[in-house]
């Protein structure tokens, strides 16, 4: 009897391509996810591969939709999700920044009522604690760097790889959250149902990860 096919949850966009190079050197080809943009389930040889938006990946491997899947620690920490991960595939890398408008610096020692706009609020709030600081946390789902420039608040939380749409949109770089990167991501009861798959597997990726570091 043929064994089932582990079912993996990737990305959208640019870290699907990168996490196929990395599956390539682990002998897991992708290249029928690659081929067409308007399937969202391929069938890859050992793997059946669902093509997510990068915040719904923990949901669907939390729940046993998906055995595994890529997603980014930002995700992950805001997910704040019971998940197994093994280990970090080193792609996708960024920062998570503070940043607020250049001609309206903030003094954080005054008194006054301070906003913080992000797709992050609950990766915002604990590091507000972190610092000790007291602010509103409002969600945002796009356009994060209009935020300041429309008066909705005062400071964003985002990511950013190189801070070009920061410096476009007249905001400066005021602190750093934290770094990010994609990492591999297990359904617990998955490590028990499929544990020799998923153990080759891993140990390909890491091995893989060795190779390209």
């Amino acid at each position: 009897m043929t064994a089932a096919p582990l079912r993996l949850a990737l990305p959208k966009g640019r870290i699907l391509e990168e996490a196929a190079v990395i599956f390539a050197r682990a002998g897991y080809d992708l290249g029928p996810v690659l081929g067409d943009s308007r399937r969202l389930v391929h069938d890859c040889g050992p793997l059946r591969v669902l093509v997510l938006r990068s915040s719904d990946v923990p949901t669907y491997v939390a729940h046993g939709a998906a055995d595994l899947g890529v997603a980014g620690s930002d995700v992950l920490d805001e997910e704040g999700r019971d998940l197994y991960e093994p280990l970090d595939l080193g792609i996708g890398r960024c920062r998570m920044i503070v940043a607020e408008r250049a001609d309206a610096r903030l003094d954080e020692r005054s008194q006054m009522h301070v906003r913080y706009a992000t797709k992050y609020p609950r990766t915002t709030r604990a590091y507000l604690q972190r610092r000790g600081l007291t602010a509103e946390v409002i969600k945002l789902s796009g356009a994060i760097e209009l935020g300041p420039l429309t008066g909705l608040c005062d400071r964003i939380v985002d990511i950013t790889q190189t801070g070009e749409t920061l410096r476009q949109n007249g905001l400066v770089l005021v602190d750093t959250v934290g770094e990010v990167s994609s990492r591999l991501v297990v359904n617990p009861a998955a490590m028990k149902l499929a544990a020799e798959p998923l153990a080759t597997l891993v140990s390909r990726l890491e091995a893989a990860v060795a190779g390209a570091a």
